[in-house]
């Protein structure tokens, strides 16, 4: 009851969980390769403890996603992708705040972010089916 594979689910449903997973997770894999640059961009993005919560956050979103790929524990799965995402889109992608030469960037990045948000809420749904 949403703590394994679910069988039934359509062949589709399963890609798009595989493929949202791993995008998240080898996101976070980047994170982790360059955790300097991951902190400094969390820094002057104003976070709080960027030194903490950067690894912490890219940890969340790599078991976020290998769980939402794999079907393990889909509804904290999911969940932590949702949290995820939600705090990170507004927070660190607040493009309307970013320098001028910045702000391109950011704009991708959010809207980049807003779509994986609408994904992971529908696979949150998904999880409590």
């Amino acid at each position: 009851m949403g703590d394994t594979t679910d069988d039934t689910t359509d062949g589709p449903s399963r890609l798009g969980r595989a493929l949202f997973g791993l995008g998240l997770a080898l996101q976070a894999s980047e994170d982790f390769r360059d955790m300097e640059d991951t902190v400094a961009y969390a820094e002057s993005a104003g976070v709080p403890l960027p030194g903490v919560a950067a690894p912490l956050a890219s940890g969340m979103m790599a078991v976020a996603g290998l769980g939402v790929a794999l079907w393990r524990f889909p509804r904290v799965a999911t969940g932590a992708a949702v949290t995820f995402l939600a705090v990170v889109t507004a927070t660190m992608h607040d493009f309307w705040n970013a320098d001028p030469d910045d702000r391109d960037g950011e704009r991708l990045a959010f809207f980049g972010n807003l779509a994986m948000f609408g994904a992971a809420l529908v696979f949150l749904r998904e999880a409590y089916d």
